[in-house]
């Protein structure tokens, strides 16, 4: 492919990763732009995860550094995602291109609709996870997390923050800490189901991923000086057209 494609893939991965700190769900954008210019969907999946894993993982060492990190319950909680993340990717390498589009043209409206309502900010709850009925009921939760996080990814971090916050009444920097970890992990087991399928784009990954960690420092310096609601504007409407578009698309 030519540079142009290659520089197109960075600067796609700086908006997202800029929307990804000022609004979240950043892979709205990247998914759909990877099949929109020419990869298979199953590839544009496996190589977003490359992204993925880069920015979570200078997620947990920021996280960390700043003393938030709880590596028992995050481990725990990853275990079972990891598991489910092996299936859900297995899924996502033998479904049809025109079934997957359909699927996540679907997918980016619902999590585009959590992003702009934030229904996951009124689930406050002063109860706690530290009893093993709930440590139950979140690992069977996370397992389907990670199936659905292998399968599809877009939004998934909602989905982890509203869980946490639900059951665990932990603080939304704690429950973030978590999330960040448990996305690395069963990111990096996805990520390997799609390289044995042969199913990444290798020089458009590591673009995605320099263009994201660009991104994401921009936008957390925007965010100190203006609020993120003209961004939502403008991600409603990008993912409002990528969706129609990836709907009606014949492969």
């Amino acid at each position: 492919m030519s540079v142009l494609f290659f520089l197109a893939i960075f600067a796609a991965g700086v908006g997202a990763g800029f929307v990804n700190v000022m609004a979240g769900g950043g892979s709205l954008l990247t998914l759909p732009l990877l099949i929109l210019f020419g990869l298979p969907s199953a590839v544009a999946n496996g190589t977003n995860r490359i992204a993925l894993l880069a920015q979570n993982i200078v997620a947990i060492a920021s996280f960390r550094k700043g003393g938030y990190f709880d590596w028992k319950f995050s481990t725990m909680l990853a275990v079972p995602a990891l598991i489910g993340s092996v299936a859900g990717a297995q899924i996502a390498v033998t479904m049809s291109d025109q079934l997957f589009n359909r699927i996540l043209s679907i997918v980016m409206v619902v999590v585009l609709v959590i992003i702009v309502w934030k229904p996951h900010k009124r689930l406050a709850t002063s109860t706690s996870h530290d009893t093993w009925p709930k440590r139950i009921g979140l690992m069977v939760i996370f397992f389907f997390v990670g199936v659905y996080g292998g399968f599809i990814q877009a939004g998934v971090g909602f989905i982890i923050i509203a869980a946490l916050t639900l059951v665990s009444g932990l603080s939304l920097v704690k429950i973030n800490s978590i999330k960040v970890f448990v996305v690395a992990i069963y990111t990096l087991s996805a990520l390997i189901v799609f390289i044995v399928n042969d199913q990444v784009h290798w020089g458009y990954g590591i673009a995605l991923a320099a263009g994201m960690s660009l991104g994401a420092f921009l936008g957390s310096r925007f965010a100190v000086k203006h609020g993120d609601k003209w961004v939502q504007r403008i991600l409603i409407v990008a993912v409002v057209a990528m969706a129609i578009r990836l709907f009606f698309q014949t492969v």
